[in-house]
């Protein structure tokens, strides 16, 4: 991935647009990450995933719900209490 510092992505706009088409490019400001630009199309695929990874923990969860893979808030509270002080 190709990095630019803030000032140069902000003189070099319309190049840095162009690079982002082959591949995304990082952005810092003061020498630490502060952003990553990508194309639109990258950009698309990676919310299609999200949402891909979204609906498969949702179904699991149905899934868990349906065989009585349940616990109360209670019975978990009182597990991670139990853990953290254990």
């Amino acid at each position: 991935m190709e990095i630019l510092n803030a000032s140069d992505a902000k003189r070099e706009f319309g190049e840095m647009l162009i690079k982002a088409q082959r591949g995304p490019v990082g952005i810092n400001k003061n020498g630490k990450p502060i952003a990553v630009v990508v194309s639109a199309a990258e950009y698309e695929q990676l919310e299609a995933l999200k949402e891909k990874q979204l609906k498969a923990a949702i179904e699991e969860g149905i899934a868990d719900l349906h065989a009585g893979n349940v616990i109360d808030g209670k019975t978990v509270m009182n597990k991670l209490r139990k853990r953290v002080s254990g």
